[in-house]
């Protein structure tokens, strides 16, 4: 997931006095929707069919791909090659079973819990309480929503990033040097009777069954960040008080920001040359997804790139950047990429969950003593949105900038 989204959202917000914004500034203040990139003038500009989408390409008939799409040979997948840090068999992520969060084996799975965060950064999460009817409809809403007229799709193409409703391609639309063999639709979701006016009308079920979708993945995450706060010690399971700290994570988080991002991966010609997203991480704390059974995440495991095997029905979730501040680096935010076939569409939905744009991120106080100090300086977004103003986000390159140096590290210290 390109990391600035969920910042630079709000970016019109940033010179405003925080204590006394309204959440409908968001939505007053939002730019109208830039005119679609289809009938304006632009076919004839160099690049603007790219803009139109990797699906626009492949429905146009496609036997190579083009030039803007090829990797440099050291970027490349390099399935075919014998020195290829790329492992051929499957990735089988730690498996945690929701139902049991709730039940007498809660401590066991408190503890496969803290064991997959920190040495993964990834697991699958089954038995997770969301029926296999919303499932499937938001499955099927998405691949419907992709299959409408290239018309429909364009009214909500636009490169403002600040648009509560975004159809676009690639990674980073505005900065990518290579472009990524993806489309995507992008939507701001919490609070929702905010967004939802804004989502597409068309399919005439797409509102319905994505709001369902989206509040019930949201209680999800919420009940996730509190099992991961008992994992990491921070919350006692029996406490019949809860603590400061539980209630202003949880309630930062219960009023934080939500972004649902649908994924297409249409088939490619030459699928060795390109990459359907680059290795990143995800700003952010979790990242649900919601995969279908092709193949194409992968994730950076030991200092190589192993593909995950998808399970049906379940959820791919993983540590995003604000967790392993806030873990103080116990808990890892790990590099994935997705890459693509030549055979097969793959669609995929992702559901980012985060703080509210006005909060600071650091580590927690009950992580930090003498012999595990503080290892990140606190950030928010504004730090975000100042560092990815100037550069192209890539890697996990904004968490390194957070990382406090061993002399940062002791000045940091010696003053809490």
């Amino acid at each position: 997931i390109d990391q600035g989204e969920m910042v630079i959202t709000y970016t019109n917000a940033l010179n405003m006095d925080l204590k006394h914004m309204e959440r409908t500034f968001y939505i007053e203040k939002l730019p109208q929707m830039t005119p679609a990139m289809v009938g304006n003038g632009e076919s004839d500009t160099p690049g603007s069919q790219y803009q139109k989408g990797v699906k626009q390409l492949v429905d146009n008939g496609l036997h190579t791909i083009p030039k803007r799409y090829i990797l440099p040979p050291s970027d490349r997948p390099a399935t075919n090659s014998e020195d290829s840090n790329v492992v051929k068999q499957n990735l089988e992520l730690p498996i945690i079973d929701f139902s049991e969060l709730l039940g007498p084996k809660r401590q066991q799975v408190l503890q496969s819990l803290a064991n997959a965060c920190e040495e993964y950064g990834f697991f699958q999460l089954v038995n997770h309480g969301i029926s296999d009817d919303v499932i499937s409809s938001m499955r099927d809403v998405s691949g419907r929503f992709f299959d409408l007229p290239f018309e429909e799709r364009a009214k909500y193409m636009t490169t403002d990033m600040r648009a509560p409703v975004r159809c676009g391609t690639s990674f980073s639309q505005t900065k990518d040097t290579v472009l990524c063999w993806r489309d995507f639709l992008k939507l701001l979701c919490h609070p929702l009777p905010d967004f939802l006016p804004h989502w597409p009308a068309s399919p005439l079920d797409f509102r319905k069954v994505v709001a369902t979708y989206a509040e019930e993945t949201r209680d999800l995450f919420l009940m996730l960040m509190e099992a991961i706060q008992e994992s990491l010690g921070i919350i006692e399971g029996n406490e019949e008080e809860e603590t400061e700290e539980k209630d202003n994570i949880l309630k930062d988080l219960e009023d934080g920001s939500q972004m649902m991002v649908f994924n297409l991966y249409p088939p490619c010609p030459e699928p060795d040359l390109t990459l359907g997203m680059p290795p990143h991480s995800d700003y952010g704390f979790l990242t649900l997804l919601l995969q279908d059974q092709v193949q194409g995440l992968q994730v950076h495991f030991q200092g190589q790139w192993f593909t995950v095997q998808p399970i049906n029905n379940a959820f791919v979730v993983n540590v995003g950047d604000h967790l392993e501040i806030y873990s103080n680096g116990k808990y890892k935010s790990v590099l994935h990429r997705v890459m693509v076939n030549a055979e097969k569409k793959r669609t995929s939905v992702a559901s980012l969950h985060s703080l509210p744009f006005n909060c600071t991120v650091r580590p927690s106080p009950k992580l930090i003593d003498q012999a595990n100090p503080k290892r990140y300086a606190d950030t928010n977004f504004h730090t975000f949105l100042a560092y990815v103003s100037t550069r192209e986000s890539k890697r996990k390159d904004f968490l390194d900038s957070r990382k406090l140096t061993s002399t940062c590290l002791q000045e940091e210290n010696n003053f809490h």
